[in-house]
């Protein structure tokens, strides 16, 4: 049973890991934060495409990774 949660936690890691690292950069540097900060901050945020998907992937795939923690704690 251990050793299957353990194998399913370093999945969902690397699930974790690929989703946070292909996910597009939210800032545009220095000028983006001065300029355009009101607008990020009450602007409408719409994703599309890939970037929907690799948002709800990581937020699913990091409660998950947190959820294994918890349990793999609890089973020892």
């Amino acid at each position: 049973m251990r050793i299957a949660l353990v194998i399913i936690q370093y999945i969902v890691c690397l699930t974790l890991i690929v989703s946070v690292l292909l996910q597009p950069g939210k800032s545009a540097g220095l000028s983006g934060s001065i300029a355009g900060g009101a607008e990020q901050l009450f602007g409408k945020k719409v994703s599309k495409g890939y970037e929907a998907l690799f948002s709800k992937l990581t937020t699913a795939s990091a409660i998950l990774f947190m959820v294994l923690s918890v349990v793999l704690v609890l089973v020892k």
